[in-house]
């Protein structure tokens, strides 16, 4: 089975960290995998986005037309991505930043008020991992348990402290994308 996923956002959204933690909980995991990060010339406020696939196989390109799942995290990247998403896929939609709801009904949508949950967590830094435990909730492209791990082995020594709110965070993601009907 092969899982594509598109993360996009502003830049210092954690767009990136949340596509390189899903390929390092799928690498763990022993899966085939590839990440590649985009990023406007601006950083951070500016456009950024990823491609993650997830692989029991190999690779064959690491280039995606029409995503399984798409993370909007704001409303640039739903116009963009929406109408992307292979039809029976997943869109993650940032509700805290979105401003319509997305038109297609041949998809699963899942919108999710990120912001205001990671602020409820204590700190509006943790709306991508809301919405990754959303999304692994949506596809079942990871147990939500491989990432926590992947996030014990991978994050930085500087973010030690913050490792139970990113746990919260993705748990209060998945919970609310398991009470969505599909």
């Amino acid at each position: 089975m092969q899982t594509e996923i598109i993360i996009s956002g502003f830049g210092g959204q954690g767009a990136l960290f949340a596509g390189q933690l899903l390929a390092y909980a799928a690498m763990d995991e022993g899966h085939h995998v590839t990440w590649i990060p985009s990023y406007g010339p601006e950083m951070r406020g500016g456009t950024a986005h990823c491609t993650v696939i997830i692989s029991d196989d190999e690779i064959g390109s690491p280039l995606v037309r029409h995503p399984a799942a798409v993370i909007a995290m704001n409303l640039p990247s739903l116009d963009k991505y929406e109408p992307l998403v292979a039809p029976g896929g997943v869109l993650v939609v940032n509700s805290s930043l979105v401003t319509r709801h997305p038109a297609r009904r041949d998809i699963r949508v899942v919108e999710v008020p990120a912001n205001a949950m990671a602020e409820e967590l204590g700190s509006n830094r943790l709306a991508n991992l809301v919405l990754t435990g959303a999304l692994l909730a949506a596809t079942g492209a990871l147990p939500p348990e491989a990432v926590e791990r992947a996030l014990a082995a991978h994050l930085p020594e500087r973010h030690r402290s913050l490792l139970e709110a990113n746990y919260q965070a993705l748990r209060r993601g998945a919970a609310l994308a398991a009470a969505t009907p599909a």
